[in-house]
């Protein structure tokens, strides 16, 4: 069964139900007819179709970093105090709580970059979903100045979070800028 309202088309029985399914023209047309899930009254919009063809959700993509340098203590995962971000298409990442929870659900490629001030000390860099690790990157040497961490990771689009985290030997500094960052993006929707 369909309904049709004004520039609109809901296909689906339920007018609460968050499965139906929506086709519609913008209050303001601009040549798009959108594709949207839920009522027909207040859709949430997945793709458009346009003079070009099929045009899918606007992509999540976010870059964070550390603006300053950031002391971690010894022995103890720390979150890495990620408070800018250069790039943030879904207003995903929180530069207070220093958490990328995009709005989308899928798969995301995420990875993580710490570089420290010396090079003293091992180190680690680790990913953690919802406050648990999710994975981590060797150890690095006393030698070495910085480390990565990449991981495709699933995140419902609602509740999950990731986090940059970092493990210390010895109390170290890392560096700010452009040099200590997370970056992620969607590859996937669930």
């Amino acid at each position: 069964m369909s309904t049709v309202k004004s520039k609109k088309l809901q296909v689906g029985t339920d007018a609460t139900s968050s499965n139906n399914f929506t086709i519609y023209q913008p209050a303001t047309p601009d040549g798009t007819l959108r594709i949207g899930v839920g009522n027909a009254d207040s859709p949430t919009e997945v793709g458009q179709f346009n003079a070009n063809g099929y045009k899918p959700q606007q992509p999540v993509i976010a870059q964070a970093k550390r603006s300053a340098t950031q002391t971690i203590s010894a022995s103890t995962w720390t979150a890495v105090q990620l408070d800018e971000t250069n790039i943030d298409t879904d207003t995903a990442f929180d530069t207070s709580t220093y958490k990328f929870q995009p709005t989308v659900a899928g798969y995301y490629w995420v990875a993580g970059h710490i570089m420290r001030t010396t090079s003293t000390g091992q180190m680690a860099v680790g990913l953690w979903k919802n406050g648990s690790k999710a994975t981590q990157g060797d150890y690095g040497a006393n030698d070495m100045y910085g480390g990565n961490c990449v991981h495709i990771i699933h995140l419902n689009g609602s509740t999950d979070y990731v986090q940059l985290m970092m493990y210390a030997t010895t109390s170290l500094t890392i560096s700010g800028g452009n040099n200590t960052f997370l970056n992620a993006y969607l590859i996937a929707q669930t």
